[in-house]
């Protein structure tokens, strides 16, 4: 017979450990599967590199690996498949068919209305312990089974908070939802709503203040969860804590499902739909695969397998950080383009929208940050010409230390982060750091600003070659790395950024070294904004012109025959 290792996560919570390896021993008890292990992908023992290996030593080529989760999020989308992976590489020739996630599914939610109905049976308020035979893993009188119905007065009077782990996908999320109302449906609750301990919203505090306005005066929390554990514990303070500041609430927090034969039923069953090819997994709106407003950084993502600190690979790299923030932290370098708000990328703005950090620079798009969530920082990493500027160092500590505390980071450039943006640099510094770090090309204002007052870099038969030159630094300093001869001996269009201060120097140079002092060319300011304006000049004339007109940063200089092309518009 085939094989099952269950496969569990892993928690710092030593009940957490004993309660998954009760199951374990609860499902082997049963005898329907000849062969039953169970380890975990991190944090805890036995490892799940042991679970498998000792399945294998025992003959074993072929298994079913069960996730032991509730949602179709990151452990069982990602982590949990790519340690399968990992162990199919040490075991040539082993096979596995993957289960799907626990839930959502009737007998998860008879366990939760028991778990309810035993919190409202009490008199057990929020932060007080359970009698030890009411706990969850030990079955409960008959009585107070799901199934035997509370006085509906009860049940008629209380509210149910049903708080899942919280995910960077939203389709767990959505799950956790999905599950609230189906508790709802026919069990004559006052009302179930749903909310999250960790990585989404509502929150603890903010579901209950909820409930609270709604007019509830009896509360139970119902933990979404399977075992006890860190983020258990935590739901218990917080509902304890808003209990504290609200006496006249009847605040109440049931047990988590645990161990118990409604779950051993449950992983059996799926244990018989993997064996049978019968998943039935969730596509249409898995993050992973398609495109969700907010999650652009998931589709494609590589998945990699977490590293057990029992398990002998490699750099035995262990995961130490706060299941607040599990879902490893990552940056994006996105460039913002040339600063209307409508000339960002959709992936650049899925990204903005899904981010716990922002670190902006002046240029990026400011009009963006107004619509992030209250709950997003937003750093000013602003460099101003002649004025207070942070230092490229401390931006790249901030985006490896908020990445390193489980946050989504976007660094939000204007223009393309790897055109004069520094960007490259940026990224360095993360994959120096182990920092997951992607990049976001942008609209460069390099060719936007010339566009947006009519002017094409190319055009056929005028200009075959575009070079874009930063003014920076004046020619003749001695760390410039830009050939100015040559550029002047060019025929076709050069664009010119960070030059304000320098045009007239570049210019004069320009024309010694042999480019027609009759040269076209235009100033663009404020690209794409309701100040923008455009001022053409000769080449020998745009350092005076500039210098009388004032001419400032945020500008572009384009130059070149096809500035002649220039068409009148209301900007131009």
């Amino acid at each position: 017979m085939t094989g099952l290792v269950i496969v569990g996560h892993g928690t710092r919570s030593a009940a957490g450990v004993e309660q998954f390896a009760a199951l374990v021993e609860r499902v082997r008890g049963r005898g329907d599967v000849g062969d039953v292990e169970g380890g975990f992908i991190e944090l805890s023992r036995p490892p799940l590199t042991d679970a498998v290996g000792a399945l294998v030593a025992r003959g074993h080529r072929a298994l079913v690996a069960l996730p032991l989760v509730l949602t179709g999020a990151g452990h069982g989308k990602g982590d949990i498949p790519a340690a399968m992976a990992r162990e199919q590489q040490r075991h040539p020739g082993l096979s596995y068919r993957y289960g799907r996630p626990l839930g959502p599914h009737p007998l998860l939610h008879e366990a939760l209305e028991q778990r309810i109905d035993t919190a409202l049976a009490g008199a057990d308020r929020a932060g007080t312990e359970l009698p030890g035979a009411d706990r969850a893993g030990t079955e409960l009188p008959g009585a107070d089974r799901a199934g035997t119905e509370l006085p509906g007065a009860d049940r008629a009077g209380t509210w149910v908070a049903l708080i899942g782990r919280g995910s960077t996908d939203p389709d767990a999320n959505a799950e956790v939802a999905k599950v609230a109302r189906l508790l709802w449906e026919g069990r004559g609750y006052a009302g179930v709503e749903p909310g999250f301990i960790s990585l989404a919203q509502p929150s603890v505090p903010a579901v209950l203040e909820r409930l609270r306005r709604l007019g509830a005066r009896r509360i139970v929390v119902a933990p979404y969860f399977l075992f006890a554990g860190v983020l258990p514990d935590r739901i218990v303070a917080q509902s304890a804590e808003f209990a504290a500041a609200h006496p006249d609430l009847d605040v109440r927090v049931a047990e988590v499902i645990g161990d118990c034969d409604a779950l051993a039923d449950l992983v059996l069953e799926r244990y018989a739909e993997a064996l049978g090819g019968d998943i039935r997994m969730n596509c249409d709106t898995c993050a992973y695969r398609v495109l969700m407003p907010g999650f652009a950084d998931k589709v494609g993502l590589p998945q990699r397998p977490h590293d057990h600190p029992d398990d002998p690979v490699g750099h035995h790299h262990h995961h130490g950080h706060d299941h607040a923030h599990h879902d490893h932290g990552s940056v994006a370098v996105v460039g913002g383009g040339p600063g209307p708000d409508d000339l960002i990328t959709v992936r650049a703005k899925a990204l903005l929208d899904a981010a716990d950090v922002v670190v902006v620079d002046r240029l990026a798009p400011q009009g963006l940050l107004a619509g992030l969530r209250p709950d997003v920082l937003v750093v000013d990493a602003a460099k101003v010409p002649r004025g207070p500027s942070m230092a490229q160092e401390a931006i790249n500590e901030a985006l490896v230390s908020h990445a390193r505390a489980g946050r989504r980071v976007v660094r939000l450039k204007g223009g393309d982060p790897y055109v004069f943006g520094r960007g490259h640099e940026e990224v360095q510094a993360c994959v120096a750091a182990g920092v997951p770090v992607t990049v976001v090309p942008g609209v460069s204002s390099a060719f936007a600003a010339p566009a947006l007052a009519g002017v094409p870099v190319t055009h056929r038969g005028v200009a075959h070659d575009v070079t874009v030159v930063s003014g920076h630094l004046p020619p003749g300093h001695p760390d410039s790395l830009v050939d100015w001869a040559a550029l002047a001996r060019a025929r076709g269009t050069v664009v010119l950024l960070m030059a304000v201060d320098t045009i007239a120097k570049i210019a004069s140079v320009l024309i010694e070294h042999g480019r027609a002092p009759e040269t076209p060319v235009l100033a663009v300011q404020d690209a794409g904004q309701p100040g923008q304006r455009s001022l053409p000049a000769r080449l020998d004339e745009i350092g005076a012109v500039a210098a009388r007109e004032g001419v400032g940063p945020p500008a572009v200089f384009v130059l070149g025959p096809v500035v002649a092309l220039t068409t009148t518009g209301p900007n131009t």
